[in-house]
């Protein structure tokens, strides 16, 4: 492991002002991620920041119906929370999808939104990767993708995100509260993560002197649910993973909401499906249609085209759960 300077702080403005003053500084909350690609030496930073006693780990209801979650909240206090259990359950079971429970003890909201894929060739230095060393190649395309993306993939990356969490939240249309020293802004999650086009190793559009302070989710049906499908019960990524909501009304859709993972390059909004199902006949026939067309878009590799009809399938499944 290289050296690094350590920084501890206490409050918002200092956080902010030191990484806008450090060059090449990274914030540390649960380092679940982070610390493993520094022993990599993936991540080479000079000084990291410790943000663990920063005041936020709160969750909190909201005027407006919805909840907000602290940046610093732990993954396993946040899917144990009785509002988060309650109002928002897909939330919750995919949380508790992910992971370990030592990890989820540790791991943190801001850092579930940050962390990197576990793409193979991304961890092993000797391979090309774009995300790691930009313009240098992909070793994926062409080389082990079962476990790689269909959605939003490029010439430069087939990596796949791992977030559960983070494929709830899309669904959920949560916003990410970021502060800097120029002030606050709020960026809905749909916009968060980048596609990779040509530049993967630029993964969300945070600058690199923003702190996630906190997501907000607005109030929304409790019939949600996630699926998550693996090669093993635990401990494993998503090769498809399904996070739906829905209302009926007489059998008519009156509201739809669908994101997966395991098949995008980003957690991936279903919007075209969402399209076709808005105002149609609840049932598998429909149902199946949105999905094809969601994945009509996918481009995958003799390894991984599995994973086009396993969506789909996992997609009319789910939607068969929220519809009883």
């Amino acid at each position: 492991m290289r050296p690094f300077d350590y920084v501890s702080v206490t409050d918002i403005p200092a956080a902010v002002q030191t990484i806008a003053t450090t060059p090449n500084a990274k914030f540390l909350g649960g380092g679940t991620n982070l610390v493993d690609l520094i022993r990599e030496d993936i991540e080479r930073p000079e000084t990291v920041v410790d943000i663990t006693r920063l005041p936020l780990a709160g969750v909190t209801a909201l005027d407006n119906g919805g909840v907000r979650i602290g940046a610093l909240v732990r993954n396993s206090a946040l899917a144990a929370h009785p509002l988060i259990r309650t109002k928002y359950p897909v939330l919750a079971q995919a949380i508790l999808a992910g992971a370990s429970g030592q990890l989820r003890n540790m791991a943190t909201v801001g850092g579930n939104l940050l962390q990197r894929t576990r793409c193979s060739y991304f961890y092993d230095t000797a391979s090309r990767c774009n995300k790691r060393e930009p313009g240098s190649g992909c070793d994926a395309i062409g080389g082990f993708s079962r476990g790689h993306a269909v959605l939003g993939v490029s010439p430069s990356c087939i990596a796949a995100h791992p977030s559960d969490m983070a494929v709830a939240l899309t669904m959920l249309d949560a916003e990410v509260e970021v502060e800097s020293v120029r002030g606050t802004r709020r960026i809905p999650i749909g916009e968060f993560h980048r596609l990779p086009g040509e530049t993967p190793h630029l993964e969300t559009v945070l600058e690199p002197d923003e702190l996630i302070t906190a997501v907000e989710i607005p109030e929304t049906t409790k019939n949600s649910r996630y699926r998550k499908i693996r090669d093993r019960a635990s401990y494993a990524f998503a090769l498809v993973s399904v996070a739906a909501a829905m209302e009926t009304r007489d059998g008519t859709i009156t509201e739809i909401r669908l994101a997966l993972g395991g098949v995008g390059t980003k957690p991936w909004r279903a919007t075209e499906a969402e399209r076709i199902l808005a105002g149609a006949q609840a049932g598998d026939a429909e149902f199946r249609r949105a999905a094809e067309a969601e994945l009509a878009a996918a481009v995958a590799t003799e390894q991984n085209e599995f994973k086009v009809e396993l969506a789909i399938r996992a997609i009319v499944a789910m939607l068969r759960e929220v519809n009883n």
